[in-house]
């Protein structure tokens, strides 16, 4: 493929069966979202936001952008911005990996952080008290911007039914909700009987990109409508289903792709779906970002994961 910017080298992903992972009687497909240009789903979600603000005459070259994100946006913006000329702030939790850190550094950009406590949420309200205090900046806010779902509407939903057509139910990690909202949408439009599911952590049990909409801030992008069912998963389980990817099924992923699979797992029964269904699971992004946490250290999960608590949980 011939990409005359990194733009165009956005989307088309693999989709790859799980047959190691799935029960016995179903189908569980990833979409392995790592292999976008900055390696994670948002760079969907950045390409669509800013060419919006473009195109609504809100961005001019020298522009400032500030977001809050607790990694990956930030990223995929400062991809975008860098050929285009626009400068960006990022407010993000100060308990990211270090990874995610030293990539927003390398593309020059500003970094805010929020307390760890107050997890994503944290890094909204930050954002919100700077951009209420600097009219010259804009913030595309992808938990508020129809641009976000409308990426997976036009984009990822489109990928997933070329490729399997018959896709029974898809499940996604619930964060900004854009995911699930504009696949959903997309997903059901083409068959009404497709069935979408949310990865939600347990209350008060901070899995790393994701949110628990009962914790006080509902994403104003998220259609709840298109949900089938929001599935509860904790951090222990996360980890485990995020190493056995590796082991079992040779896939390096990110943990909220861990979450994801568990809870996919779970709706893989004959009371939520008919047996032979085949289930898309949507892989926000691989390992790579998160080396530096120790997650996938040989180990005890139990004891990894209580390491993991500072660094990356809450």
């Amino acid at each position: 493929m011939l990409a005359p910017d990194i733009s165009l080298a956005i989307g088309n992903t693999p989709l790859v069966g799980l047959p190691g992972v799935a029960p016995d009687g179903y189908e569980i497909y990833l979409k392995l979202e790592g292999q976008n240009p900055t390696g994670s789903v948002k760079d969907r979600v950045a390409q669509y936001l800013v060419d919006d603000a473009e195109r609504r005459g809100l961005l001019r070259a020298g522009s400032r952008i500030l977001e809050p994100t607790s990694g990956n946006t930030g990223i995929s913006l400062a991809a975008i911005c860098a050929p285009r000329g626009y400068k960006l702030t990022c407010v993000m939790p100060e308990n990211t990996s270090e990874e995610r850190r030293t990539l927003l550094s390398a593309y020059g950009v500003d970094i805010v952080y929020s307390p760890a406590t107050e997890g994503s949420n944290g890094a909204v309200r930050v954002a919100r008290e700077m951009a209420e205090g600097d009219p010259d900046v804009h913030m595309p806010f992808q938990y508020g911007n129809p641009a976000n779902p409308r990426a997976h509407y036009e984009t990822t939903g489109p990928e997933i039914i070329r490729d399997l057509p018959d896709v029974a139910a898809v499940v996604a990690g619930l964060g900004t909700g854009g995911t699930l909202t504009g696949l959903g949408r997309r997903l059901k439009e083409h068959d009404p009987s497709t069935r979408v599911f949310a990865a939600e952590p347990e209350y008060g049990d901070l899995v790393y990109g994701l949110r628990n909409l009962d914790e006080g801030f509902v994403p104003p992008v998220l259609d709840s409508s298109v949900l089938d069912g929001r599935v509860k998963v904790d951090s222990m389980k996360a980890l485990v289903a995020t190493r056995e990817l590796v082991s079992s099924a040779g896939v390096f992923a990110g943990l909220s792709t861990g979450a994801a699979v568990h809870v996919a797992r779970r709706v893989c029964t004959p009371r939520r779906l008919p047996r032979g269904s085949k289930v898309v699971v949507v892989s926000p992004d691989g390992g790579w970002k998160y080396l530096s946490t120790g997650a996938y250290d040989p180990g005890d999960p139990e004891t990894v994961a209580r390491h993991l608590e500072d660094t990356l949980w809450a």
